[in-house]
């Protein structure tokens, strides 16, 4: 295949993806971004035809108060009705009042939506702003934040602490809604599960 046709290939798919998610995203007759706006910014894209994967580098999707962020992105298309991201690289989720941060992730979109976030590595972190102005900062092998429940799930030495107290195990499962933890039993671990709570420093 030329390059001129690779080209003009490539460009009118980027046009059809373009047309379906204004379609899908916004109503035809406003030309202004609203919160259901998903918008892609990268410094570079390409195609793999022989996979059919588009790759990206230094890739921001964002939606309203989301966004994901990563040095590199793959996918097999930008329908985000039914889409699956593959980023490596310090990749960074910014949810509302969270935030989730690692080496490589995995982040499904279900209905234009993030519904499912897997980050992964050395570096899976997670936190949450807590009411009162404290946060909530956990740790772990995997961490599986589900938006549709509300729920992230720590596995493997996992820990998860909110400033004063901390608590450890084999799998901790945090309700980002109600800010409260489920360890052991309830979350199909029969671990221990370790907890230390550090007092108050008393004033002299």
């Amino acid at each position: 295949m030329a390059a001129s046709h690779r080209k003009a290939t490539w460009l009118a798919l980027l046009l059809a993806c373009s047309e379906v998610l204004r379609a899908q995203s916004a109503p035809a007759v406003k030309s202004t971004a609203t919160s259901s706006d998903i918008t892609l910014d990268a410094a570079s894209s390409e195609m793999d035809y022989r996979s059919n994967t588009l790759l990206f580098r230094d890739v921001i999707i964002t939606q309203g108060k989301v966004s994901v962020a990563a040095e590199r992105a793959r996918a097999t298309g930008l329908d985000f009705a039914d889409a699956t991201w593959i980023l490596s690289g310090k990749v960074k989720l910014d949810l509302e009042n969270g935030a989730l941060r690692s080496d490589e992730a995995t982040v499904v979109f279900r209905l234009n939506r993030v519904a499912l976030a897997t980050i992964r590595g050395k570096q899976a972190e997670f936190e949450q702003r807590l009411d009162g102005g404290t946060k909530a900062v956990g740790r772990a092998d995997v961490i599986v934040y589900d938006l549709g429940v509300g729920t992230v799930s720590l596995r493997g030495q996992s820990w998860l602490s909110d400033g004063r107290s901390e608590i450890r195990g084999d799998t901790l499962v945090y309700n980002v809604r109600e800010q409260r933890v489920e360890a052991g039993q309830p979350t199909g671990d029969s671990g221990r599960v370790r907890i230390t709570i550090r007092p108050p420093e008393s004033k002299p």
